[in-house]
């Protein structure tokens, strides 16, 4: 019984997980100060994760690059969305850049 009743509850937390993708990776952007300059659906000193992730839907190497902004950031008065560039954020780890990058692209 105590064997079902675990697998049950896993289960649970499983699909609500998927269930939730806005929310996976938030916990990371904020910890990463990410939400200092972006919000999820509206524009701040950078787009929002909203416009961002419908701009770069058919890009199939959007996650790659914007993973690499996460990093590198953008180079001063080029900027994709104005004239503010993307700072770096060298504190970023490859796998959190990528995650954070998945993330944004799942943002509706």
């Amino acid at each position: 019984m105590k064997i079902r009743l675990i697998t049950l509850l896993s289960a649970a937390t499983l699909l609500a997980a998927v269930q939730t993708p806005a929310f996976a990776d938030q916990a990371l952007a904020t910890s990463k100060n990410c939400m200092a300059c972006h919000a999820a659906d509206k524009k701040m000193v950078g787009p929002s994760y909203k416009d961002v992730a419908a701009k770069y839907a058919s890009d199939k190497d959007a996650v790659k690059m914007l993973a690499e902004k996460i990093q590198k950031g953008s180079t001063p008065g080029k900027g994709n969305w104005g004239p503010v560039p993307m700072p770096a954020n060298p504190q970023v780890s490859e796998a959190e850049a990528t995650r954070l990058a998945a993330w944004v692209m799942t943002v509706k």
